[in-house]
């Protein structure tokens, strides 16, 4: 065992009396087995914070024990010669696996199922194989919050279920199907999960969204703005279930939003352009979302997709409209450029399928859950069992 100076080994340690409390209203209200899925919860790490609330077994990648974890204590997982080396046992690729039902930790993280410790060449990646219907309860829950309305959380379900199987389907990785970020969904393993989220989880058991009997891409956004929008929009091709439609999400804390970017910051964060003298729109989507801006600064121009301003200037979407500031500074070519930028917008994300706040307004219009996901998912069916 290591030094529990290390605070997340620390924190591990601390937890055990409101570890017994959360175990047992845990164990009451865990849904039947389903599938498992492959989350990715850590990469390229140089090393993790590992350790199970019983006794856990060390195994390799071929499933033989090489060891034991004793419960409540913390180690460190770290790669060496190619391996992966926890509580003195060596492989390539280490597998955790509580007993009794326990959970295992990961750097200040419970999770269920077990935990595969990976060697790449980034360094250790953590990849959790939880069951699906398990992984669904901490994904509502880290999505939405967790009081909102049944049928809120019910749609949520669904739509992350739907997802989650659409994307295991194309994994690019061989060792996990998902991550566990907004790149993917959010997942937070238990820290997650709530009797609210396990009940919608087993209230929708099995239901996904299909499209011609092929479970679609039930991608989803905080909120739109007011209306969605359509997928060759924001991606390359049309798909016929996410057309844009009327979003009730006016209760969105980011519906309408406002940030100011002095002449030095625009610099900065579109650099190589010098001082920036305007940023004008080359084109629009029917929602008035960005598609091509052109930055025009005063050593050279650059287009960029209405993506990559968002990502450059840190926007909450890309459905904004941008406004030189008052006065102008003199620049080293001689020209004038505005004191800075002031951008309004809209929404938060992408803008493609389900509103999360949409989907609350409809909900206390007295929508059902199926209502909603019909209404962001334009000609599905709900349907039982993967496709």
């Amino acid at each position: 065992m290591i030094s529990t100076s290390n605070p997340s080994l620390r924190r591990l340690l601390n937890r055990k009396i409101g570890l017994v409390t959360l175990l047992c209203w845990l164990a009451c209200i865990a849904p039947a087995a389903a599938r498992d899925l492959r989350i990715a919860v850590q990469q390229g790490k140089s090393q993790v914070a590992v350790g199970s609330s019983t006794t856990a077994q060390i195994l390799d990648g071929s499933g033989k024990q090489l060891g034991q974890l004793p419960a409540l204590q913390g180690y460190f997982a770290s790669p060496a010669n190619g391996a992966i080396t926890l509580a003195d046992q060596q492989a390539w690729r280490l597998i955790v696996k509580p007993t009794d039902g326990g959970f295992v930790y990961i750097d200040d993280q419970w999770y269920r199922g077990t935990v595969s410790l990976i060697h790449t060449s980034k360094g250790v990646t953590a990849v959790n194989n939880v069951d699906l219907e398990d992984y669904l309860a901490s994904v509502v829950g880290k999505e939405v919050y967790k009081d909102w309305p049944a049928e809120v959380l019910k749609a949520q379900a669904v739509a992350a279920r739907s997802y989650a199987l659409y994307k295991s389907q194309s994994s690019k990785s061989s060792f996990f199907d998902l991550g566990d970020s907004q790149t993917y969904q959010v997942y937070g393993g238990v820290n997650g999960e709530a009797p609210s989220t396990h009940a919608a989880v087993q209230a929708t058991a099995g239901q996904v969204l299909t499209y011609g009997g092929k479970i679609i891409n039930a991608s989803f956004h905080a909120s739109s703005g007011g209306h969605t929008e359509n997928s060759e929009n924001v991606w390359s091709g049309a798909l016929p279930y996410l057309r844009g439609v009327e979003d009730f999400d006016q209760a969105a804390p980011k519906y309408q939003w406002t940030k100011t970017l002095t002449a030095m910051e625009a610099k900065q964060k579109l650099s190589g352009l010098g001082n920036i003298i305007a940023i004008k729109p080359l084109g629009k989507t029917f929602t008035g979302r960005i598609t091509n801006v052109e930055v025009v600064g005063d050593r050279g121009s650059r287009t960029m997709t209405g993506r990559e301003m968002r990502t450059a200037l840190g926007l909450n979407s890309t459905l904004f409209e941008v406004t030189p500031q008052p006065g102008l500074v003199a620049s080293q070519s001689g020209s004038t450029a505005p004191t800075g930028f002031q951008i309004t917008g809209k929404g938060h994300g992408h803008g493609l399928g389900m509103s999360q706040w949409g989907a609350l307004g409809l909900a206390k219009q007295g929508k059902t859950y199926d209502q909603i996901l019909q209404h962001y998912y334009q000609g599905t069916a709900l349907s039982k069992g993967e496709s």
